[in-house]
């Protein structure tokens, strides 16, 4: 049955996808279930199931009326159910319109962005990436800038006061040792491990700048104007470099609380690498689900945020920290010091001073009202503007006019 919109226009069926990451599949079902609240139709493809997904997609598929939401190229980056003969997806043979959410930076997916369906529209989570785009990627249509959302796992009950909270600081998300990269660093000779290493400890130095402002900062510095091909080709081969800054600074966070006596319960992977003067107060706990992510959330007083290298953009910790009602401690990008307000609904602290983090998270500590006050401001400021049913207000208007 098709929606009708009350002007004479049918409302998308839309199609969405699980069973790959975990936590992508998550947020592709919170949109779902807003825009089913919005009237549309919904389709749920388990990617771990294709062939019995595929069989049910063709019921619910109408021809002229069906688009697809997707993550980080689901559906479209080789899966051979999805390609005929001619290696043309099955969106494209059915004209369905897909709009791509690229929770990365947009130098993992070259091998992607080169060879996108028909119809596709490329949605960005930082405004540096939709930049990235339009540069290097002209010919590929882009959406607007749709920052990621929270999550609030029990919207009809009170969240927990602070004082309750079984955690006194969480840090959720996994940890990768940096030296794990040196093997992409010195591949290939001493001359262009010197290139690497200059561009991480500009990154480390100034943690400011992204990592496509160094490299051709540092690429003209050795070779004067490089053409635009060119470059292009080796933000491509860059990806480490942003492996390597994202989690040094991860691990220093951490390690800078541990250290100085404060107890962090860490939820993911390879926190046992983290190298502590204090190993006692890193509390190495199960990887998690997105939902039990959420449950922690809800026993934490602290919840310790460090962006994952986006410049101008948020992350989803931020928002699922805030309406799950614990206080966000968090590093800030140029988006966020536009929507957040320090001591006021969050706490932030600079990657350029990690030494004052222990004291910022030690006076919040040793004041629980002060906390609550924040912590309250930070839900309110959350649950206005800042859930996936707000992004999928945006996708719902973007949709409707494609």
């Amino acid at each position: 049955m098709v929606t009708d919109m009350g002007d004479g226009t049918e409302m998308k069926k839309l199609l969405f996808f699980t069973g790959d990451i975990e936590t992508q599949g998550y947020f592709s079902l919170q949109i779902a279930e807003a825009m089913k609240q919005l009237g549309h139709e919904t389709f749920i493809y388990d990617l771990s199931r294709p062939w019995e997904s595929t069989e049910k997609f063709f019921h619910f598929f109408e021809k002229g009326n069906t688009a697809l939401i997707n993550f980080n190229f689901h559906g479209m980056s080789g899966e051979e159910y999805f390609l005929d003969e001619n290696d043309v997806t099955m969106w494209e043979a059915l004209c369905i319109p897909s709009f791509d959410i690229v929770v990365d930076h947009p130098m993992y997916y070259h091998h992607f962005l080169e060879k996108v369906p028909k119809n596709y529209c490329h949605i960005s989570i930082d405004r540096n990436h939709e930049a990235y785009m339009k540069r290097f990627f002209p010919e590929i249509q882009t959406g607007p800038f749709l920052p990621l959302a929270g999550t609030q796992l029990y919207p009809n009950k009170t969240n927990v006061p602070i004082a309750y909270r079984r955690y006194d600081v969480t840090m959720v998300g996994n940890y990768c040792k940096p030296s794990t990269f040196d093997k992409y660093i010195t591949r290939i000779d001493d001359e262009y491990t010197k290139f690497y290493r200059d561009m991480i400890d500009d990154l480390l130095s100034n943690p400011y700048k992204t990592v496509e402002e160094v490299a051709e900062a540092h690429l003209k510095a050795e070779l004067g104007d490089v053409p635009e091909e060119e470059l292009k080709k080796v933000m491509a081969a860059l990806t480490f470099i942003d492996l390597y800054v994202r989690y040094t600074f991860r691990g220093r966070a951490v390690q800078e609380l541990a250290d100085a006596g404060i107890k962090v319960h860490v939820f993911g992977d390879g926190w046992e690498l983290l190298e502590c003067r204090h190993p006692e107060n890193l509390i190495i706990m199960n990887n998690l689900n997105s939902e039990g992510c959420l449950k922690k959330l809800c026993q934490t007083k602290i919840s310790l945020n460090v962006m994952p290298w986006f410049k101008d953009g948020a992350h989803d910790r931020i928002f699922n920290t805030m309406l799950n009602g614990a206080l966000c401690l968090t590093d800030s990008s140029v988006y966020l010091d536009e929507i957040l307000h320090d001591g006021t609904d969050c706490s932030i602290y600079s990657l350029s001073e990690m030494e004052k983090l222990p004291e910022i998270a030690k006076e919040l500590l040793a004041d629980s009202d002060r906390m609550q006050r924040i912590a309250d401001c930070g839900y309110e400021m959350a649950k206005s503007g800042h859930t996936w049913a707000h992004r999928a207000q945006v996708l719902h208007r973007l949709i409707e006019q494609s």
